[in-house]
């Protein structure tokens, strides 16, 4: 068998850097996406990665990445992590430059390197193989929350994203996968949310045991792209049990109740 080839976006940090790492782990080859050149570098360095920089807001820059992928080998999946999320104001409140931000960056990005990269996987499906898209949405597309409608939006859209694909790609080997995690903890993500505020990205996580991390859903990711070829994770929903639905988070020491 010839090596399968991913491509992962967000890959600069968080989960979109774990799953490029548990996949070259698992001994695929990775081509991570992402703006921060200099980070894609680093971690191509540490695990052999072959990165491309690229802004997937730039309808330039996914055009050239669609070239380098097509001019470089096969590509057998997509995994797009890329998103992210903008302030917590109440619907009422909502910049309208926040809410533009999140869906260019969560739903229209997705679209983009979807409608890129979807032809390079057709052609590199061998007969009998399979090709592979996987979108990382977020509980926050399944449950609204207060000080979340902007990110609910973003996020729903882009799952919804994921559920036509799948409908549409009926009768072609090309799977789609959903998976939506709850809370994980990452270096940057509710920091960049806060606005770069450390103390209040550090109070959403305090006194939570074991808040997921991006590993634990990069585990999720390589085992939903490793699973045998006719099986189709539609939807995986994964959160810490510290948070039993979106509204619900225990604080403190989990302990039996006895």
């Amino acid at each position: 068998m010839t090596t399968r080839r991913a491509v992962v976006t967000g890959a600069s940090s968080g989960i979109g850097e774990a799953a490029v790492r548990a996949l070259r782990a698992g001994g695929w080859d990775v081509v991570g996406v992402a703006r921060r050149a200099d980070r894609l570098e680093a971690l191509d360095a540490e695990v052999g990665s072959v990165s491309f920089a690229a802004d997937l807001t730039s309808p330039a820059d996914v055009d050239a990445l669609a070239e380098h992928l097509s001019s470089t080998g096969d590509v057998h999946a997509l995994v797009h992590v890329a998103g992210g999320a903008r302030g917590t104001d109440r619907v009422e409140d909502g910049v309208a430059e926040d809410w533009r931000w999140m869906f260019e960056v969560n739903v229209l990005s997705a679209q983009r390197v979807t409608a890129a990269v979807l032809p390079l996987l057709r052609s590199s499906i061998a007969e009998g193989g399979h090709a592979d898209t996987l979108f990382v949405t977020s509980t926050a597309a399944q449950t609204a929350y207060p000080g979340g409608s902007g990110y609910n939006a973003a996020k729903a859209g882009e799952s919804m994203l994921a559920r036509a694909l799948r409908l549409e790609l009926n009768g072609e080997p090309i799977r789609v996968t959903e998976i939506a995690p709850g809370m994980v903890f990452t270096e940057e993500f509710t920091l960049n949310r806060l606005g770069g505020d450390r103390a209040a990205a550090e109070k959403v996580y305090e006194g939570v045991a074991d808040p997921l991390t991006a590993g634990d859903v990069a585990d999720v990711i390589a085992y939903a792209l490793n699973a045998p070829g006719h099986v189709n994770l539609d939807l995986v929903t994964m959160r810490p049990v510290a948070q039993s639905a979106q509204h619900l988070l225990a604080r403190g020491p989990l302990r039996p109740r006895l």
